[in-house]
């Protein structure tokens, strides 16, 4: 014991303790964040009592719905291949060849069978499919 207290006592021995304390201090972070990033927070739960209906719901992050024209909601539930398509949030549409909206998701995609009606639907032509 008076060996392991002389050691830490000398310069060479506080060096290893700090060293010693700084990877202790890294290895319990990364593992808090490792749990912290496994749990499961569904969001708020709001339950009314005592009403007509019991509600209870989650947050939970859906696409926005924006849809000012009619002609774009039919389109967005007709899933048809059309020669033109536009992202639900965007506001450019591309051509079925251009590789620029090749990153769309497919489920977030519409489809215009022409360029006047993706026009008419609040779109315009993407510069990079020129």
């Amino acid at each position: 014991m008076q060996k392991i207290k002389l050691f830490i006592e000398s310069e060479r021995g506080k060096d290893i303790l700090i060293i010693l304390i700084v990877i202790l201090v890294g290895i319990c972070s990364f593992f808090l964040g490792r749990l912290s990033n496994q749990s499961s927070n569904d969001g708020l739960k709001i339950e009314f009592t005592g009403q007509e209906a019991a509600a209870v719901g989650s947050i939970t992050t859906k696409e926005p719905k924006l849809i000012a024209n009619p002609s774009i909601s039919a389109k967005i539930n007709n899933n048809t291949q059309g020669s033109y398509f536009a992202s639900k949030r965007g506001k450019k549409y591309y051509s079925n060849g251009c590789s620029a909206g090749k990153s769309i998701k497919q489920e977030n995609r519409i489809y215009f069978n022409s360029t006047t009606e993706a026009e008419n639907a609040g779109f315009t032509f993407s510069s990079s499919c020129q």
